[in-house]
């Protein structure tokens, strides 16, 4: 049994009968929405033409939302409805990445996430969802796709029906028949500042995001939508560095400490102190970020080891156990065996790299489906962990033999950044959603932005001021020493930022 819709789009008269009921039904809050019905135009005057999509959750096989959920408060029931228990959702908004169709939303009053879900509660009394009852043209058809003898299955059988997305791999369980191909692709349609009877309600949020979709040469036009704000903000950025800072501290420490043989304050002490504040702030940033973060301890007593937020929380919590261990031998024994050094870079490694697994469950986001990803966050690290050791070496006066290879460690992983930054940028795009976010930093809204503070004062000027201080004859220059640890520092902030605004600069649907 496979439960699935199907929305017959020349039967639609764009009512929004289906979404008042929806709303009724499920006591849906004002603002936000299971069911939608979109409206596109295409022509020019007077040879114009309007079109309906009836937009919700696709209830897929292969749902993405389900395997990203920490909690499993997203799970695929064995007739085939994804459906939602919103007594475990912390409110990650990870669901909301995820999923390719803009189908799940936070509710305002509960702070969950919530979406369609089928009506099950009708379902399971063998009554059809409200939106298949109060449809007046029976646009709307539910059942078993599985039963050759329903309704679904036999128009899915007989004839020609689109799915939403089929290159995701999700399986969509929601099937259109005569619908406008313009409205099944978002990047297709230019958006203006105005729909068909107010101005836009997200307007602002999208200055505030620096979405940019106003496609020249677009066929259709938007004229009605609901809006979708982007659910990740600074603090996601802002958790970002924090853990390449915290992660970066012991890796680079390990490698010092490797290289010089040196058993000093700075490694055995200091370093574990940075990586410990670290993983605080970035631990009080994600709790923080939840909707819910009440339930924060659901990650650890509810886990669904599928969903990388969870795999990381490990990571984390082992990382940090191993820091304060690194600490302890310092403080106690005065030195940090070279066993647990190198195991606590393994985990400062996987710490730093698991983001990379997580935003790749983001399947709604292609952007951060990006394969350089992973090494991004690895040569981030080395560049937060070696630019927040040199800072704190010279602060404290220490030696050459540890402030020099410091630097050239710092050197070469911004070489290394600038070079995989340029790569990002020149790589063939895989899709239209990947072309239009790398527009929207090479040439759109963020551009001035990625130039000039991510690629100019974050990464070609601190190579300029370290690579003169490597080079040169003359004594160790501190301030230009500095100078190229802060600025790297505050471009590698930048970059996050930029990354997680451009990936949710394109919409959904």
């Amino acid at each position: 049994m496979r439960y699935g819709f199907v929305i017959d789009q020349d039967r639609c008269i764009g009512c929004h009968a289906c979404t008042v009921a929806c709303k009724e039904e499920h006591q849906v809050p004002v603002g936000v929405f299971r069911t939608w019905v979109k409206h596109i135009e295409k022509g020019e005057f007077p040879h114009t033409s309007r079109h309906f999509g009836v937009m919700r959750c696709n209830h897929c096989d292969e749902s993405p939302c389900t395997t990203i959920c920490p909690t499993s408060a997203l799970y695929r029931r064995a007739d085939g409805i994804v459906d939602f228990d919103n007594r475990r959702c912390i409110g990650c908004k990870a669901c909301m990445q995820a999923c390719p169709y803009d189908a799940l939303y936070i509710d305002p009053n509960t702070n969950t996430a919530a979406k369609c879900n089928f009506c099950a509660h009708r379902v399971e009394k063998s009554i059809e969802p409200a939106c298949v009852i109060v449809c007046p043209t029976q646009a709307i058809l539910a059942g078993d796709l599985d039963d050759p003898g329903s309704n679904v299955a036999r128009v899915v059988a007989t004839r020609k029906v689109s799915v939403r997305k089929p290159q995701k791999g999700t399986q969509p369980k929601l099937f259109y028949v005569g619908i406008e191909g313009d409205l099944l692709e978002p990047t297709r349609l230019s958006r203006e500042d105005t729909y068909l009877w107010s101005d836009r309600r997200d307007k602002q949020a999208d200055k505030g995001t620096d979405t940019e979709i106003n496609l020249a040469g677009a066929l259709a036009r938007e004229v009605y939508d609901v809006p979708h704000p982007p659910p990740w903000g600074w603090k996601i950025a802002a958790y970002l560095w924090t853990k390449a800072i915290a992660a970066g501290a012991l890796l680079v420490a390990a490698i010092l400490s490797s290289l010089s043989g040196q058993s000093s304050m700075l490694f055995n002490i200091v370093c574990p102190v940075i990586a410990l504040v670290g993983l605080a702030v970035t631990s009080a940033l994600l709790v923080f970020d939840l909707k819910r973060p009440d339930r924060f301890f659901y990650l650890i007593t509810k886990p669904n080891f599928r969903s990388w937020l969870v795999i990381g929380s490990y990571f984390l919590i082992g990382y940090g156990a191993l820091a304060t261990a690194w600490l302890l031998c310092g403080i106690v024994l005065g030195r940090v065996p070279p066993a647990l050094q190198w195991i606590a870079a393994g985990f400062a490694v996987a710490s730093a790299c698991y983001s990379a697994f997580l935003f790749a469950q983001a399947k709604g986001r292609d952007l951060w489906q990006s394969p350089l990803f992973l090494w991004h966050l690895l040569v981030q690290a080395l560049v937060a962990g070696s630019a927040t050791i040199l800072i704190v070496a010279i602060v404290v006066g220490a030696a050459s033999d540890v402030l020099n290879p410091t630097l050239r460690i710092l050197l070469g992983s911004l070489i290394v950044s600038l070079a995989m930054n340029m790569g990002e940028i020149s790589l063939p795009h895989v899709s239209e959603d990947v072309r239009l976010a790398t527009r929207a930093l090479i040439t759109g809204r963020l551009s001035g932005r990625f130039w000039g503070l991510v690629v100019g004062i974050g990464l070609i000027v601190p190579i300029l001021f370290a690579g003169l201080v490597v080079v040169s004859a003359v004594p160790m220059a501190p301030v230009f020493a500095v100078a190229a640890a802060v600025l790297a520092l505050a471009g590698l902030w930048w970059f996050e930022e930029l990354w997680v605004k451009a990936g949710q600069s394109v919409p959904l649907s």
